[in-house]
């Protein structure tokens, strides 16, 4: 299924690569069968978009697409969710004067999309483009489909990390969680229940964005 659009034969075949690890993971003799490709190709090829991050292996050694190939997408798609959600970050870091985060659902991970820090000296730092595990931190368990209970919002004190505590809210649009929206500091400063302090804050923010986005 070698692809020949654009003329330029190493190009052509890496696309073909991505295109089918795109469709479904792919093992290296899967690879070999899928694009018709000779074992020591796909394997050179492959391994050169490892290295570039445009594809990575998963804990069974097949081959998905890579974080860089995320950070793309996110430039040209989401970046747009991140810009709308800038304006209630911006307010949400202020109001609380915490760390404020965007979440979205990557495969089985979370990926920060937009981070805004703290004023403080001692605060929490997510990078944008970090990648954390669903499931731990308020924002992974609102990601990995928790119920944020009644008041609309999840809090965690040292899930993910020792001292962090975080209060998050899903960002729901057409009735599906789209985004999770967080602030997260020190648990001197949040307090071990933190969604008393910045429950309804976040809450506010991720109705904000989600209005921000119809």
């Amino acid at each position: 299924m070698e692809s020949t659009i654009s003329g330029v034969g190493v190009i052509d075949k890496a696309m073909t690569i991505i295109s089918v690890v795109e469709r479904q993971k792919r093992s290296l003799a899967e690879l070999v069968t899928s694009t018709g490709f000779s074992r020591a190709t796909a394997h050179r090829l492959a391994s050169a978009l490892e290295a570039h991050g445009l594809l990575r292996k998963d804990n069974d050694g097949r081959y998905v697409i890579g974080y860089r190939a995320i950070s793309l997408a996110q430039a040209v798609g989401e970046m747009s969710l991140a810009e709308r959600a800038l304006p209630a970050l911006a307010a949400l870091r202020d109001s609380t004067g915490e760390s404020a985060q965007l979440y979205v659902v990557e495969a089985d991970t979370r990926v920060c999309i937009a981070s805004l820090e703290s004023p403080h000296g001692l605060r929490t730092i997510v990078r944008t483009g970090a990648v954390l595990p669903l499931g731990k931190g308020s924002g992974g368990r609102i990601l990995d489909g928790s119920d944020p209970g009644p008041g609309g919002w999840l809090d965690s004190v040292a899930e993910r990390e020792t001292g962090v505590a975080s209060v998050s809210a899903p960002v729901i649009v057409g009735g599906d969680v789209v985004a999770a929206v967080s602030v997260s500091g020190p648990i001197e400063r949040m307090s071990t229940k933190p969604g008393n302090l910045h429950g309804v804050a976040v809450m506010r923010a991720a109705t904000t964005i989600a209005a921000a986005l119809t």
